[in-house]
């Protein structure tokens, strides 16, 4: 299990964590909000070791920090968001694993709830407490949320923790039932010493996933990744303007065809900040940003790159 140390610029709310454990004050559920990537997941995890662990003695310690790097404690549930596959739930990295594509982005849906209430439903077999995690709550469909309710009305001997994006993301009545604990982005230099630390040094020679970051360490990272499994080829191309009309609509074919659809999302948004610094162009921000909105319209994907690039092509010839 990683170390509380690790949650460099979030230590007020490490703070506040461990002495709800010390105080034994701790509450049935809890909000972590915050961008993603900046450790709201690692407390998630370290708490919940903390929460395991409190009043064990030291051998039985290593035995429960075993079983939760290994992810195979009984005691935790841990929900991702997912997507509906031909009656199965699968979660991004599953998908990823074996190829499947959507067009949607995945979610909370309610029979991942369903299987929070039977989870609850049972005694805690290894400790005093079951803890469930439930990661970018804010994907959570209203029916899922909706029946969320019950389980935060009834925690018995759970402890719930809802990761968000922001409060506001979520159903008011699930956001007053919870402690919320904030997670705030870090500054440029708490950002580059994350990055640093964990191996990535070669991310401050781009300016621009740094910009796009934000602050978040797990953003830079991602944006990073995402940058080097686009195709070289294509990466060439799509930082140059087309040339004409023909160029634009060939692009926009290559676009869609190598591309998923969170890939295209997170593009829209390095694309948007590299044209900004090289061409300060107002007319082709609220372009970028019409583009954003189609694809999570599920327009289709390919006519709205051709779209931009037409009239990217035409803005810079």
């Amino acid at each position: 299990m990683n170390s509380w140390v690790d949650a460099i610029g979030q230590e007020r709310a490490v703070q506040l964590l461990q002495q709800a454990v010390a105080l034994k004050r701790i509450a049935p559920a809890y909000l972590f909000v915050g961008a993603s990537g900046i450790g709201r997941s690692l407390v998630a995890k370290n708490f919940t070791q903390l929460l395991f662990c409190a009043d064990l003695p030291k051998d039985k310690q290593i035995s429960v920090r075993q079983k939760l790097q290994t992810g195979n404690h009984p005691n935790l549930l841990w929900v991702q968001p997912t997507y509906l596959d031909c009656g199965e739930l699968i979660s991004a990295s599953q998908a990823a694993a074996i190829g499947l594509k959507r067009k949607a982005l995945p979610q909370i849906r309610i029979e991942q709830i369903r299987q929070i209430h039977h989870f609850v439903s049972r005694p805690p077999l290894e400790a005093s407490r079951l803890v469930v995690v439930i990661e970018d709550a804010q994907t959570m469909t209203e029916a899922a949320a909706n029946a969320l309710l019950k389980t935060l009305e009834e925690p018995g001997k759970t402890t719930l923790i809802l990761i968000a994006l922001d409060a506001d993301s979520l159903l008011s009545t699930l956001v007053s039932r919870c402690q919320r604990i904030p997670f705030y982005r870090l500054s440029q230099l708490n950002l580059q010493r994350v990055l640093k630390t964990k191996g990535y040094e070669e991310i401050l020679e781009y300016p621009e996933i740094l910009a796009l970051a934000q602050g978040s360490p797990g953003e830079a990272i991602a944006s990073f990744e995402q940058l080097q499994a686009i195709s070289p080829d294509l990466r060439q191309k799509l930082l140059q303007p087309p040339n004409c009309s023909l160029d634009a609509l060939q692009l926009a074919k290559e676009i869609e065809r190598q591309l998923d659809i969170q890939t295209q999302l997170w593009l829209v948004d390095y694309l948007q900040y590299y044209y900004w610094q090289k061409d300060r162009q107002q007319n082709m921000m609220k372009q970028w940003e019409k583009t954003r909105q189609c694809l999570l319209s599920y327009v289709q994907p390919r006519l709205v790159w051709e779209c931009t690039l037409l009239m990217l092509s035409t803005v810079n010839s």
